[in-house]
């Protein structure tokens, strides 16, 4: 049976934005996946990309200004079983969320994370976010921006995650299936999305990106997956994605950089501690009786425990 992923709000984002094409192959790629709705919670931040989850029909939660990461692993921390998506903007989510980011590279929970790259603040009328090159002066900016930017395909690989990649916005076939191979690697997956601001970043257009783009899976020798048994090929594969990921210019790449499956997810390495973890997590364990009362008592759950 294939569901319907999209809900009947209106969608109000400014014509031309890149997140259309974002929402679209995110719903393409939950559909071709033949999810039960669910099966899937969607989390956001603030910002425009905020509101994906109101367009999306999945359990949604539109959370707090770059702590969409930190409530994600909460809910696939309790109910490993459910597919977790976090979407959110790149001031979101490597701005003030930034630490959060790297701390997921760390515990590799098994969440897929969009990236809603556009180089700037779009909610908040234009400002630049951390990832604007340096000296890059869009109609929203006063004057240049003089601030270093932050490249999250090398960040993400620093951190430690296990899948990374880079789609386009308006290369909806390409994004949906970087998107779908995302959510079912076992460990967290890190996309990093070009998308325009038609609204406020006049530099960084679709035209432009159009040109500049190209595939990294047009190359018949790219390849990289590590799977296991080949730990030895790690450190080769990836220092070439890490390489590639420099090229950020006239030519920008596309596809998945890295894509690790000899490290597993957090949710796996609990359940080496904690019998029965996966086969009864929190999320579906009983707490209470029909008429509310609490099957766990406090007062023996704490006694002689040490609280620090």
């Amino acid at each position: 049976m294939v569901h319907k992923f999209t809900t009947d709000l209106t969608v109000d984002w400014c014509p031309g934005c890149g997140n259309f094409g974002i929402l679209r192959a995110l719903t393409m790629a939950l559909s071709e996946l033949k999810f039960d709705p669910e099966q899937v919670a969607l989390v956001s931040g603030i910002g425009c990309s905020g509101k994906t989850p109101h367009y999306v029909n999945v359990a949604g939660m539109h959370t707090l200004h770059g702590r969409g990461i930190p409530f994600a692993a909460g809910i696939k921390l309790a109910n490993p079983a459910l597919n977790v998506i976090v979407t959110g903007g790149d001031g979101d989510l490597l701005g003030i969320g930034a630490g959060h980011f790297v701390g997921e590279g760390r515990r590799n929970s098994g969440l897929t994370i969009l990236v809603f790259d556009n180089q700037v603040y779009g909610l908040t009328k234009g400002q630049s976010s951390p990832t604007m090159p340096m000296g890059m002066k869009t109609k929203g900016l006063f004057r240049p921006n003089i601030l270093n930017r932050i490249n999250p395909v090398t960040l993400a690989l620093s951190s430690g995650y296990t899948f990374v990649a880079r789609g386009f916005s308006f290369d909806t076939v390409q994004l949906k299936e970087i998107i779908k191979k995302g959510i079912l690697h076992e460990g967290s997956a890190v996309i990093d999305i070009l998308q325009p601001c038609p609204t406020y970043n006049n530099i960084n257009t679709m035209e432009v990106y159009r040109k500049s783009v190209y595939k990294l899976e047009d190359d018949p020798s790219w390849d990289p997956v590590v799977n296991p048994g080949n730990e030895d090929e790690l450190s080769a594969k990836f220092e070439k994605a890490y390489v590639r990921a420099l090229e950020f210019g006239e030519r920008i790449p596309t596809g998945i950089f890295f894509e690790n499956r000899t490290m597993p997810g957090l949710p796996r390495r609990i359940s080496e501690y904690v019998s029965g973890y996966m086969e009864n997590p929190p999320a579906t364990q009983v707490v209470s009786l029909d008429d509310g009362t609490t099957v766990v008592d406090p007062v023996e759950t704490f006694r002689d425990k040490k609280i620090y």
